[in-house]
């Protein structure tokens, strides 16, 4: 029933629609973000503004550079500084080039060195992950859109992350790249860097890096080693590898019972049942030189084929193989190798956040954008911990936290921030409060 004795008003200007802005902003701020960010060298005049009005508009929801205009909305920029028009947004992302991206990147990996609360100490190893997505994009205009390997026209995205047992995926490296590149090229590149950041994070903790068959090349591995890390790649079925699976005998195959049934997509099947085997002396890329040819185990998981699918006319078991130098026993090793499904969870984080558009028509903006989604990306995570909220997602953290209403008021020298009474999440904002006010 509508009531005809409402009038609504857009006339107050002490009211903020995202007060958890100010506290994640603050504990950006002890992790040096300001720091970090007046050592960039683009060439534009209030670009430590500009940068900060895009992590807080992405940390509020903002998904386009249009939606960064909600942060000038009623006394937002009386609680977290300065705020920039969209127009001018705009043109700051487009004066980049590539050094000024890998500026912004290296700004990413010094928060990171300093928040090492984000992977706290505990048993089993760091689990580094490699993957890339297609952001789709549409129009003619987007500088570098091709089709790549999903047949959809857009941007590669390349991410590595990283997480413990304990704690939920951050991004240490990312990259967006042209839509039609190869999953894995240059990515050990990005690695090296990613596992540099590690080793200030978390010095003298194991590592397990893991990707799928896309970045299982011979100069990942190289890179793994240099960092005494270990290495968990899914390998093709090249002809070496098939060779290897037929050889293992029937008796020496292990059942395993997945906790919770996992969906095998090549099979089109729900999974709560495999076994694994393993072969400890196979030799990867054999065709190469034997200076570059790796010594190590072939670990393979096999579940049956859907019982009345096409497939199951030639075949009983489909096959799942990767490499590890780890020394994890092998059901340990297939478990921890299954896990890199994680790293989608962040990339579907992104897109469902700031990453829900490419918002340029220029490549090396869209590449800022990125970089930037990864600092707001991890800055929420870091919001997360001090709030005592765990493994929430970015969605969850804005809802309950930052997207928090409030009304400024003063007194004195101090600024009022009138907050909700009976808030649900008063506990955890406090919290957060808290830590980011602390000295």
């Amino acid at each position: 029933m509508v009531s005809h004795a409402r009038k609504p008003m857009f006339d107050e200007p002490n009211l903020v629609p995202a007060a958890g802005l100010a506290p994640v902003l603050d504990l950006a701020e002890h992790a040096g973000l300001s720091q970090s960010l007046s050592a960039m060298t683009v060439s534009s005049p209030n670009h430590m503004v500009k940068s900060h009005t895009i992590i807080a508009g992405m940390l509020a929801g903002a998904d386009s550079i249009d939606d960064l205009d909600l942060l000038r909305a009623g006394a937002t920029p009386r609680l977290i500084g300065p705020v920039r028009a969209p127009s001018t947004m705009g043109t700051f992302l487009r004066s980049f080039t590539h050094g000024h991206v890998l500026q912004i990147a290296k700004t990413n990996r010094d928060l990171l060195g300093r928040l090492s609360t984000m992977i706290p100490a505990g048993d089993g190893p760091i689990m580094v992950d490699m993957d890339d997505t297609i952001r789709g994009v549409h129009g003619y205009e987007k500088q570098a859109a091709a089709f790549g390997y999903s047949g959809v026209r857009g941007l590669n995205a390349l991410l590595i992350t990283a997480h413990t047992d304990g704690s939920a995926p951050i991004v240490l490296e990312s990259q967006l790249r042209r839509g039609n590149i190869r999953s894995g090229d240059h990515a050990d590149w990005h690695l090296i860097r990613g596992l540099n950041t590690i080793s200030r994070m978390a010095p003298d903790r194991q590592v397990l890096i893991r990707a799928d068959a896309a970045f299982c090349q011979r100069v990942n591995i190289t890179a793994a080693e240099h960092a005494g890390a270990w290495w968990s790649y899914t390998i093709p079925q090249w002809k070496t590898v098939t060779a290897a699976i037929s050889s293992i005998d029937e008796d020496e195959w292990e059942p395993i019972a997945y906790p919770q049934a996992i969906y095998d997509t090549e099979s089109d099947q729900w999974v709560s049942d495999a076994e694994v085997a393993e072969v400890d002396s196979f030799t990867a890329f054999a065709s190469r030189p034997k200076p570059e040819r790796v010594k190590c185990r072939l670990v393979v998981r096999r579940v049956k084929v859907k019982p009345g699918s096409q497939e199951a006319l030639f075949a009983t078991w489909r096959y799942h193989a990767f490499i590890t130098n780890s020394d994890l026993s092998t059901v340990e090793a297939d478990r921890r190798h299954r896990g890199h499904a994680i790293v989608e969870q962040v990339i579907a984080e992104l897109k469902q956040g700031p990453l829900a558009h490419l918002p340029s028509g220029k490549f090396v903006a869209n590449q800022a954008w990125l970089a930037y989604a990864v600092i707001a990306f991890n800055l929420a995570r870091a919001a997360a911990i001090a709030a005592g909220m765990g493994l929430v997602r970015m969605q969850t953290l804005l809802r309950k936290i930052i997207t928090i209403p409030a009304r400024l008021a003063r007194t004195g020298r101090k600024l009022l921030i009138h907050l909700p009474r009976s808030w649900p999440r008063q506990a955890q904002w406090s919290r957060l409060w808290a830590t980011a006010s602390s000295p």
